[in-house]
Formats: structure tokens, sequence, C-alpha cells
């Protein structure tokens, strides 16, 4: 018999060739297997037949003959009982591997949850100056600040630091809850994924009363300790920032316009401090922080265009790019303009708007070089030129402040009077 003839019983009997001495009977011959000097081996022996009346057929091999029978490889059977040894489970080591994997990746997205960080109380300062972005603070007191001092009334030191502590108390409340509706924003971002909020520093409801609790304090020393018109414009402020420019920045490009009305109120508030009422001075302070904002934040945007667009924020850079460019050198002109009324309307004397025409011509240069090249480098010189042109715009308009004279000893008598009706 062939070796295909052993190999096609073997798979119809269900049987295997193990590696230890045995005898298999191959049906339909007289024929045996045996191991023969530790190799399968096939020898011809006949039968015992019993006793029949039909002739016995010939062997078809020769007794003397032997055949190698190639020898079958020893295949373990699967486990059928579940409580046999595992050690024997062929598949073991790889299954084992599979769970080690599944549980590490389970793992890993339990890492990469949020989760709240044990926080000493020594970090709580630091902390709480990033919810309140303590240099953006510092920004909008500094030009409730120069309101105050811009007044054409004699200078309040009580009723200045009540002013200033006050329109920094609105604020930090403000950028607190700011942080706190953009948590799932600010973690898609490269400028904000540090933010406390976002790296569970402090939990959402101690954001909350961090707000709160710089809220109602602010308001109530602008309403009570000032005059209740700069606490109505405090309290309007939080309002338009939190309620109206926070979910505007992935609605509409509005958002850079009423975010520039938020930050020209601060100086309003300080002019209003000072005189308790609003006048021609107090908008054009407010036009020019309304002007100033516009260079300053869409230079910004520019070089951050793929992480607003990661954030979801439509902004003009993003979504308006021509746009964003032409609005930035508009407004880099309009600062001359507003410049040359502050003289008109007797804020300053006719000085300033000649002792300020050469830093507003160098932002107008900067803001037509973004417009023109559309670069990075342009779109940084631009940004990094604001920071320095507000304070000295606004320094210049100090010293060039237009003097009343005798005058302002009765226009402030006139104010009081006014305030204690």
């Amino acid at each position: 018999m062939q070796d295909g003839g052993l190999q096609s019983m073997s798979r119809e009997e269900g049987g295997s060739f193990p590696n230890r001495p045995c005898t298999v009977c191959l049906v339909g011959s007289y024929q045996y297997i045996t191991k023969v000097d530790k190799g399968l081996h096939q020898r011809a022996k006949p039968k015992v037949e019993p006793t029949s009346p039909f002739p016995t057929k010939p062997p078809l091999i020769n007794n003397d003959e032997v055949q190698s029978v190639q020898q079958v490889p020893t295949i373990a059977p699967y486990p059928s009982n579940l409580h046999e040894d595992e050690d024997h489970m062929p598949d073991k080591t790889a299954m084992e591997k599979v769970a080690e994997e599944k549980t590490t990746l389970q793992d890993d997205g339990k890492d990469k949850q949020w989760k709240q960080v044990n926080v000493q109380l020594s970090d709580l300062p630091g902390i709480y100056a990033k919810l309140s972005k303590i240099k953006l603070t510092a920004l909008v007191a500094t030009t409730a600040t120069a309101g105050f001092a811009m007044a054409p009334v004699p200078f309040d030191l009580g009723c200045f630091l009540l002013t200033t502590v006050g329109t920094g108390l609105a604020s930090c409340a403000a950028n607190s809850i700011n942080q706190f509706f953009e948590v799932p924003f600010d973690s898609n971002m490269n400028r904000t994924k540090n933010r406390p909020l976002v790296r569970g520093q402090i939990s959402p409801l101690h954001a909350v009363s961090f707000a709160f609790a710089c809220s109602v304090p602010g308001i109530a020393i602008l309403a009570f300790g000032v005059n209740p018109l700069t606490g109505a414009l405090g309290a309007f402020n939080i309002f338009l920032y939190t309620c109206c420019y926070t979910p505007m920045k992935r609605l509409s490009i509005l958002n850079t316009w009423i975010g520039s009305v938020v930050g020209a109120i601060p100086p309003i508030m300080g002019w209003t401090a000072a005189t308790g009422s609003i006048s021609a001075g107090a908008l054009l302070l407010g036009g020019i922080l309304y002007s100033w904002q516009f260079p300053h934040f869409n230079a910004l945007s520019w070089n951050l265009r793929e992480d607003y667009s990661r954030g979801g924020y439509r902004m003009m850079s993003v979504t308006h790019p021509a746009l964003c460019k032409r609005v930035a050198f508009r407004h880099c002109i309009g600062l001359i303009g507003l410049s040359m009324l502050c003289s008109v309307f007797d804020v300053t004397t006719w000085t300033f708007p000649l002792i300020s025409l050469p830093i507003n011509l160098y932002i107008s240069y900067l803001g037509y070089r973004f417009y023109r090249d559309s670069s990075r480098s342009s779109a940084r010189k631009l940004f990094f030129c604001s920071l320095w042109h507000l304070p000295m715009l606004l320094l210049l308009m100090l010293t060039c402040k237009k003097s009343l004279g005798g005058s302002e000893r009765m226009v402030h008598h006139k104010v009081q009077t006014e305030m204690e009706v």
C-alpha cells in the first residue's frame, strides 16, 4: 500500500499516527503497521482467517519486504474539559498577551480621562492667577485707571483705588467664567491646553465659586463705593463677555466686534468713576481702545489659525482671512483720526495729535505690511507693536491732558452735587 493510501485511511478512520509503538489494522488488506528500529515501517503479515469455502486471496506484498512509512507529526488534542491543566493549551500564551494588551489599553484610556489633581494650598495663588488671566486683568485695570486719570476733575486717591480694585475683580470673574465654559474647546488648543480647568488642577465648582467670590465684591465696590453707573457698567461688561462674546466665538466672526466693545468699556468706567457721567471724553477713550484691539487681536489670531480651527472657534483669521487683514489695517488708520478728535473735544491739547503721530504712523505701516504680505512675520511684528503702542499712547494722552485751571473745582462741585441728588 502507498503512503497516500495510509494517510487516506487514517483520515477516514479519524485516527492519527502517534510517536509511540503501535499496531494499526488496514481495512481491506492483510497488512499491519509496526514500529521497527525507532521508525515506522510496514511489514506484510498474513492475517488468520476463519475457515471459509471461498479461496483465500494472495498477499499483495511479499512477507520479507519492508517499506518505510513517513512519520506524521503528533498533534496535541484540544482539551475538552474546562478543568484540564491550562499548561497543555496550545494558545495560552497568545490569549494571555491579548488579555494583557486589552487591559493596558483600558488603563491608558482611564489615564487620558479628565480627573482632578490634588493641589497644595501654596499652589492656589498661581492657579487663581491663571484662571483670572492675570495679564489681561492687569491691562483692563490699567485702561480703567487711564480713563479715571483723564477725567477733567481733581484726582481722588480713595475713589481711584476702589475703581481699580473693583474693575480688577470684575475682570477676574469674567475670565474665570469664560474658562469654565470653554474647557472642552481649550483642551484641543496648544495655547490653552495647560489652563487649570483643562488640567484638572481645580474642579469646575471651585472655579465657579472663585468667579462668584470675585464678581459680587467687585460689583459691590463699584456700585456702592464709587457710583451706581460704574457698577452697572461693570456688571454689563461681565454679562457681555461671558454670555455674548464667549458663545459667539463658535457661531460667528461677530465675536471680534463684541469682544472689542468689552475691551472699550473699562476706560469708560474709569471716566464715569471720576465724573459720574458719560461724556465725549469717555467715548473717545473707549473708541481708542475699541480700534486698538483689532490690529492687536487680528495679528495674534493670524498665527494661531490652526489652533483656533482645532478648537472650533470662528475667527476672521480662520474663515475670512482677507477681511481679517483689511479690518486690522483700517483700524490702525482709525487711531490717527481718534487721536485728532481728542484735541477737538478738549480732552487733550493740540500737541497730542502731533506727538502721537509717529507711533500711530508706525503701527499703520505695520498694519499695511500685514495687509500686503499676509505672513507670519508681519503679523508677529504688528502684534508686538500693539503691546507697547497702547501704553505709550495713553501716557502721551495723559501728559497732554488739557488743564481746566480754575474751572476744575467748579466742575467737581457740580459733579458731587449731582451724585448727592
